[in-house]
């Protein structure tokens, strides 16, 4: 269906006993559907990727450790995608940087063209780490589509200089489509010890439209969401296995209103015990 171009499926009807054939276009929004259930393949066929992410992941929050997560730009979303939401839990660090992800304004202050331009200043990633002290018992998620922009990249590198484990979501056919904007050349899957893609296309736009230059609606978010939350089902499951079940924000319309305030208040103040760790030894390391 891709290259939509108002394509015709036949349908046979079957009343009292007569049939007949009809046609009915592929509307662009049918177009778009039908390559999001591509996407859902995409994601199956990564299974042992997820599974050996979901084990570090549960190692890392088993020690009392937290998932770094990071993403510029509509990575973002999948940063907020895993934490925090309903059916998310404790032991995952969103880092958001306002300046590379604010999108709303478009333009004029904090505008579109200054979030496109500092992802791409080398040495933002090692100003926004030094606010953290990662260990090597850390892990980290990283989003990037193109994975060629500085910043995520040199995320990436300063989490493994720090013995980190990187996993990184990226649009395989996007990446190897784009330039890396990194001096070296490199790509985030060069600082990456485990790789997933969202199976989104090059340009991520999916759908064409007879008449119009350039596609539309993109992939990216929707193959990415299911990865995390595949990573996080997994994480879950292996917490609970461990016996230390997770604290999941949940709406009262499943457990209740009173159960649900419990499971939120309780689940911040882990999120705010794992984070002051993050603090504590700042800057020691480099004390002579």
């Amino acid at each position: 269906m891709r290259g939509n171009r108002v394509q015709l499926i036949t349908f046979r009807l079957c009343s009292r006993g007569c049939s007949s054939l009809f046609s009915v276009p592929v509307t662009p929004s049918a177009d778009y559907l039908g390559q999001c259930r591509a996407l859902v393949e995409a994601v199956e066929h990564q299974q042992s990727a997820i599974q050996q992410a979901a084990d570090w992941f549960a190692e890392t929050i088993l020690a009392g450790r937290m998932v770094h997560l990071f993403g510029c730009g509509h990575s973002r979303i999948l940063v907020e995608e895993m934490w925090p939401r309903y059916g998310s839990f404790p032991g995952f660090n969103p880092i958001v940087e306002l300046s590379l992800t604010f999108h709303n304004p478009v333009v004029g202050p904090n505008g579109q063209r200054q979030a496109m331009f500092l992802e791409n200043v080398s040495g933002l990633a090692e100003r926004i780490l030094r606010n953290f002290d990662v260990t090597s018992r850390d892990a980290a998620l990283l989003a990037s589509s193109s994975g060629c922009n500085i910043v995520p990249i040199e995320m990436a590198e300063g989490f493994q200089k720090r013995g980190t484990k990187v996993v990184v979501i990226i649009s395989k056919q996007h990446s190897a489509a784009s330039r890396s904007r990194h001096p070296n050349g490199k790509k985030l899957p060069d600082f990456a010890d485990l790789v997933l893609d969202t199976g989104a296309p090059a340009g991520d736009a999916m759908v064409r439209i007879d008449g119009l230059e350039t596609p539309v609606s993109p992939g990216s978010t929707v193959g990415g969401c299911m990865l995390v939350n595949s990573i996080k089902a997994e994480v879950a499951w292996r917490l609970t296995r461990a016996g230390q079940p997770p604290k999941v924000l949940t709406a009262g319309a499943v457990v209740g209103a009173q159960r649900a305030v419990e499971l939120f208040e309780s689940a911040y103040d882990e999120h705010a015990r794992r984070l002051a760790m993050l603090y504590e030894k700042l800057g020691m390391r480099d004390e002579v």
